[in-house]
């Protein structure tokens, strides 16, 4: 391991400072969340918090964190990772495979997916050696009870299973080897031409035979020896690959190969030239991160700090928590005083833009364009925080000219140019809705942290008290009527009891009209919309019950 000393930690504070240096970033943490200034040079860090039960990352952006990623041991990413599946159904009519890779869902192979790699889209080039255009049906590619190598591009998705590929892609630092494949390639987000020219003639020279190699973005103005001795260590890890799905008795379905954990491929993809430093709250991992950049990139190392501060937990001191506390939430506050509003559908995801408290100064229009303006950057910050995927249409508040109009949807996308996911801007629609999306990659932030309601399935809603009265009322009337017993004891919630005493007399008439007894008591241990029966008797015996019931 590293030795510790090369990296230093925060200065020594008094406890006094340390709280003070806690109440200011809380404090901060609790203002509306304001569009960080438009700048050439964007303070860019990554912290990580390695915890006992949890792997915290958190991408930070002159001071507003707009990425977020967890990780449990108990439940690993398997994005990446190359399994020995088993097809278990071709379905033609939808053009997909199911594939059993060993996990809880069984995976889906889609025709696309079994014909080209999954990541071209991401970098120029010609069309590899020996695929054509032709579209092809799933059924002439695999077959049902076949055994093939696949690799997972997307996780497990609510009621989907993993979407897999047959053709492997193996990241490294500053190249992306295609084994299956015959191509070469450079990233769209290298703009200078010259050097793309000098990239694409670099890996042209090194690819080894019929394989391909993507140039990443971090490779910029990386030397031919970085890029070759990048692509060397992908091809013995492809060769090694090779070997353990070669290894005799190896049955589908079973897992060949894991894709890195969540600290060291935020280390392999996100840590370049613009990241001003990795802090890192855990010495071990820390070491681990220091090995990983001396085998990669040990230019890097500088860049990575051990956060040693025990009083201020790293995640407060950035106000990260507060952050997510507010990712979960529907409504978002501008710096103005206006707002957004964020629901998810089954279908698409809407955003919804307010004026809020904010009044203007000058006329509606002014104000009307100012808040739509404001509200790009948090659009885009939000999109890459919750890491909300697929359709989105966002409803600004309606202006006036064709101008405005333009100039947010310009802004928009400007914004958006920070986001690694790939992100496309349709335009405005003749209702005047901006329809864009966003590639989905993993579980929103949302479906990885919390869980449906148990109670409402979802909705967001329950009954109001005057509903589960009458629902109560009924149960009653049926239970009545279907019972010998002079009288019934009904157990529901404080507030549809109360309701129900303080009802225009239904209880008294429904037992005049049944000639029997109910008494109501209350528990707060049950959901508004839950009855309880607890006993059916004489009305002596359930006057006795409901008495100590009360007690």
């Amino acid at each position: 391991m590293n030795n510790i000393e090369e990296a230093p930690g925060p200065p020594k504070v008094s406890k006094r400072r340390s709280r003070r240096k806690v109440t200011k970033a809380r404090q901060k943490a609790a203002e509306p969340i304001s569009a960080p200034e438009d700048r050439t040079s964007r303070k860019r860090e990554i912290l990580v918090n390695a915890g006992y039960d949890e792997t915290r990352v958190a991408l930070v952006e002159d001071g507003a964190v707009v990425e977020y990623y967890t990780e449990k041991p108990s439940n690993q990413k398997i994005a990446g990772s190359i399994y020995l599946g088993k097809v278990t159904n071709v379905l033609p009519g939808m053009q997909a495979a199911f594939i059993d890779i060993g996990e809880e869902k069984n995976a889906f192979l889609y025709v696309d997916d079994a014909l080209l790699p999954p990541n071209l889209e991401d970098a120029d080039g010609e069309l590899p050696h020996g695929h054509s255009k032709r579209r092809k049906v799933i059924s002439e590619l695999v077959k049902q009870g076949q055994e093939v190598m696949v690799q997972v591009v997307k996780e497990a998705i609510g009621t989907k299973g993993a979407r897999v590929t047959r053709h492997v892609t193996l990241p490294g630092r500053y190249c992306v080897l295609m084994p299956t494949v015959s191509y070469v390639g450079v990233s769209r987000r290298i703009v200078d031409e010259e050097e793309r020219q000098r990239l694409r003639k670099i890996a042209k020279a090194m690819k080894p035979k019929d394989m391909g190699v993507i140039v990443r973005t971090v490779a910029e103005h990386k030397t031919e020896e970085e890029l070759q001795k990048d692509i060397e260590f992908l091809t013995r890890l492809w060769d090694k690959i090779q070997s353990q799905a070669a290894s005799p008795g190896l049955k589908a379905p079973c897992l060949i190969h894991r894709d890195m954990g969540l600290v060291f491929r935020i280390v392999r993809d996100e840590l370049n030239q613009d990241t001003t430093r990795l802090l890192v709250d855990d010495v071990i991992v820390y070491g681990k991160i220091l090995d990983l950049l001396d085998a990669v990139s040990p230019e890097m190392k500088h860049k990575i700090v051990y956060y040693r501060d025990k009083e201020i937990p790293l995640f407060d001191l950035y106000g990260v928590d507060a952050a997510i506390v507010r990712a979960l939430q529907r409504q978002v506050w501008l710096k103005s005083g206006g707002y957004i509003v964020i629901d998810k559908t089954e279908a698409l995801t809407v955003i919804d833009v307010n004026t809020g408290r904010f009044v203007g100064s000058k006329n509606l229009s002014d104000t009307v364009f100012r808040i739509n303006m404001e509200a790009c950057a948090e659009i885009a910050r939000q999109l890459r925080l919750r890491d909300i995927g697929g359709i989105i249409i966002v409803d600004f508040i309606d202006m006036e000219t064709q101008e405005q109009r333009a100039a947010v949807v310009q802004e928009l996308e400007k914004a958006l140019r920070h986001d690694h996911t790939k992100t496309v801007v349709v335009g405005i629609t003749g209702l005047g809705l901006l329809e864009m999306t966003r590639k989905k990659v993993r579980q929103s932030i949302d479906a990885a942290l919390l869980r449906t309601c148990p109670y409402c399935g979802g909705k967001g809603t329950v009954m109001s008290e005057e509903t589960a009265a009458s629902k109560v009322l009924r149960e009653i009337r049926k239970t009545l009527y279907n019972s010998q017993s002079e009288a019934v004891l009904v157990e529901v919630n404080p507030a549809v009891a109360a309701h129900i005493s303080g009802s225009s007399g239904g209880l008294a008439a429904l037992e005049k009209e049944t000639g029997k007894t109910a008494f109501i008591v209350s528990s707060g241990d049950l959901h508004l919309e839950e009855i309880n029966i607890k006993a059916l008797g004489t009305r002596e015996e359930m006057a006795e019950k409901a008495r100590r019931s009360a007690l």
